[in-house]
């Protein structure tokens, strides 16, 4: 059994073995600190020529890692928190993400954003934020968020591989989640939706799950959620189920951009009612655009839909009130009731 923290870490170190054009760049990844989440660690060790600790200059680190794409590098970027993405915005929109287009295709840019999102830690308003959706659309850039359903080792290694610019979230509380192998929910009966491209250069859609009460009846609500909010959906699943004998389909995503819905049309389709859970703030988020495009595809078939994210407020440093701005499992459990049963319960 292994981590979430550890699979990153075994990818990085398989990535680099097998090839040497593989660098990771980014601060403080040096031994013996390794990463502020120790996903580096003992990279430098072992790596000690491709592995560069940076000043602290996001914008930089990543335009000097996009010259390195562009000259036949496959440089892994590690950005130490998620909320310092905001610093490398004219670099991914500029630069990176265009210029293959710019120049017909004969450069390429093979480049991973790898950054810790996410709060439920009291690291305050500056440390906690889930800001992915600020990218989401970009024409050029590839967004994957990490999942213990997956094989984060996998996700990473065929990133890697790709040709594509691609922004990796990492959310900070699955660092330490066990990888969830066949037979570690015996309640639920889990299906993986799609798959893994391993051919080098490309990269198919990431697969994604979903996940059942073993041996209920039909569903009659479909939970699409990412990151650790699947990890929420699940325990909001189970209990659902136990204590209120309401039954949902969890669909959980591992690509977010592109839009690539599928998975979470094929199963709103059959249960007529769609929430879509996410960390960061409610309004123009990505259920927002989830729910868009769900009813534009499914019409009178779904018939009704819901979002629920964190308030528009900054992530509070205090534990209490960090738990009252971020959606949990009780606000999970609370608006599927809402959604199946009526008002009556809210």
């Amino acid at each position: 059994m292994s981590t979430v923290l550890q699979r990153l870490n075994s990818g990085l170190r398989k990535a680099m073995e097998s090839d040497e054009q593989v660098i990771l760049i980014g601060e403080d990844l040096l031994d013996p600190y390794g990463g502020a989440f120790k996903v580096t660690r003992g990279l430098s060790s072992a790596f000690p020529d491709r592995v560069l600790s940076t000043p602290i200059s996001e914008a930089g680190i990543v335009g000097v890692a996009t010259g390195m794409a562009m000259r036949g590098l496959k440089p892994v970027v590690e950005i130490m928190f998620g909320d310092f993405i905001t610093l490398i915005a004219d670099q991914l929109v500029n630069h990176a993400t265009k210029f293959p287009w710019m120049y017909n295709d004969q450069v390429k840019v093979p480049l991973v954003i790898r950054t810790p999102m996410g709060g439920r830690r009291g690291y305050g308003p500056t440390h906690s934020q889930s800001l992915e959706k600020l990218y989401l659309g970009m024409p050029g850039l590839r967004v994957l968020a990490v999942t213990s359903l997956g094989d984060p080792e996998t996700l990473l290694l065929e990133a890697i591989r790709a040709d594509d610019v691609v922004l990796f979230i990492e959310n900070k509380l699955l660092y330490s989640v066990t990888i969830k192998e066949p037979g570690a929910l015996p309640d639920f009966e889990v299906n993986q939706l799609g798959g893994q491209a391993l051919e080098t250069g490309t990269m198919e859609q990431p697969a994604s799950s979903s996940l059942t009460i073993r041996g209920a009846p039909a569903p009659t609500l479909t939970l699409a959620a990412y990151g650790y909010m699947a990890e929420l959906a699940i325990e909001a699943a189970f209990r659902l189920a136990f204590e209120h004998e309401i039954f949902v389909e969890v669909v959980v995503l591992t690509q977010l951009a592109p839009f690539r819905l599928e998975s979470i049309l094929t199963s709103a389709g059959k249960t007529g009612r769609l929430l879509v859970a996410e960390e960061g703030n409610l309004t123009l988020g990505w259920g927002a655009e989830v729910i868009a495009q769900a009813a534009g595809a499914l019409g009178p078939q779904l018939r009704q839909a819901d979002r629920l994210a964190a308030l528009n407020l900054p992530v509070p440093a205090s534990v209490v009130l960090e738990q009252s701005v971020l959606p949990g499992t009780d606000a999970l459990v609370l608006k599927v009731i809402q959604m199946t049963q009526g008002s009556q319960y809210g």
